[in-house]
């Protein structure tokens, strides 16, 4: 059952014998921290929830919380996309919000404070970020992924050319979910990850909150989809798990290299001495000077230049090892980020100087784009192979 008041942002719900105002805010908005505080306040809630996750829930709260990220640790989960597609993310938001004068996220901040003063308790009511990026990033190929990237960064600096009366538009909708909708224009499959099923999943979660009056504040990105789905049976358990990879794409990541190598040794025995060594060349110079190529993009240590150059022929060879990994890793004992990078993180992922600045975001384009010199390298080195037969 849903009844509207005249605000066309806030809908009352019925469950049961629970009562649910949802509130549809942007995440940007002084008004919407306003009406936020106000509802919670005339309601008197048993229950409040929020457009967060426990892990960006900790991000808001703990403005240090950045200090205990184990960048390495981050490397060898293979972790580097979901942390930088994260960071860009949050980075086109906090410069519409400093646009603004305000903190980003201030309204779920302030449903978390009224909450706490009414005495309500507080349901986090979002999928972990994590879990999002992750299902995300696996249904993209390499190509795909290298667009998303690309797209996220272009986005940064389309914050910058914002006018007042954009602003004013983003005011009566979700900031980050404009920007996220706009790319799931050209990649459609991941509107489907960041948006949609986060609508089922936050629609579960309110319907299913303790109380019998509970107010929910989430995105106005976000209302029609959680209406839209509001009477069907959900399934968190698909929602919260991450797929397994496509096993074509493991199997893949062995045929290749196989395949180079038996290339390798039909050009020795079939080509003679003289074409082995060529092909051998071309697959030496093309993956380690592409390689290399990535990692000065990233404007890397002249050490970690050297080691992608030096491993991303051996790495293209075995499935088990990324170019990007080992770059990334001598990056980060070349230069060890220190505490003010991390203290400095939130500001300095505002612009594009400070992502090449700060020396964690600086590790994590030098793992992305020493990876994406590295696989360029293997196409662009079977035809060069090919002709010295």
């Amino acid at each position: 059952m849903e009844t509207n008041d005249n605000n066309q942002m806030i809908r009352r719900l019925k469950v049961e014998d629970k009562e649910i105002i949802l509130v549809g805010t942007a995440h940007v908005s002084h008004q919407s921290v306003e009406q936020v505080r106000r509802i919670i306040e005339s309601e008197n809630p048993d229950t409040v929830c929020v457009e967060l996750c426990q892990s960006r829930y900790q991000a808001m709260r703990s403005q240090d919380n950045w200090q205990n990220t184990d960048i390495v640790k981050i490397i060898k989960d293979k972790k580097t996309y979901v942390l930088l597609s994260n960071l860009i993310l949050a980075s086109f938001q906090r410069r519409i919000a400093a646009k603004l004068d305000i903190r980003p996220g201030q309204e779920m901040l302030q449903a978390i404070e009224s909450a706490e003063e009414a005495g309500a308790q507080v349901c986090l009511a979002d999928r972990d970020i994590r879990t999002t990026l992750s299902r995300t990033l696996r249904s993209l190929n390499l190509w795909q992924k290298t667009k998303l990237l690309f797209q996220l960064l272009l986005s940064m600096s389309e914050a910058d050319d914002i006018d007042a009366e954009q602003i004013e538009a983003l005011k009566q909708k979700d900031v980050l979910d404009a920007v996220l909708s706009e790319i799931g224009q050209d990649l459609p499959t991941i509107r489907t990850t960041l948006i949609d099923e986060r609508d089922l999943y936050m629609a579960a979660k309110i319907r299913s909150a303790p109380g019998t009056k509970i107010v929910a504040v989430v995105g106005a990105g976000h209302l029609q989809g959680i209406l839209k789905h509001w009477e069907e049976p959900i399934d968190l358990e698909p929602l919260d798990t991450v797929p397994p990879k496509n096993p074509w794409i493991g199997m893949l990541k062995w045929i290749i290299p196989l395949a180079i190598l038996a290339l390798l040794a039909y050009g020795f025995t079939a080509g003679g001495a003289q074409a082995g060594k060529s092909m051998l060349v071309w697959w030496i110079a093309a993956n380690g000077i592409l390689a290399g190529i990535g990692a000065l993009a990233a404007l890397a240590h002249p050490l970690t230049v050297a080691s992608s150059v030096l491993a991303a022929p051996l790495t293209s060879l075995n499935p088990m090892i990324a170019a990007g990994w080992v770059s990334g890793l001598v990056e980060a004992f070349s230069r060890k980020p220190q505490v003010r990078d991390f203290e400095n993180l939130h500001q300095d992922i505002q612009s594009f100087k400070g992502f090449w600045k700060n020396k964690v975001t600086r590790i994590l384009l030098v793992v992305v784009f020493t990876n994406l010199g590295s696989s360029l390298g293997t196409f662009v080195a079977l035809p060069l192979m090919m002709h010295s037969l």
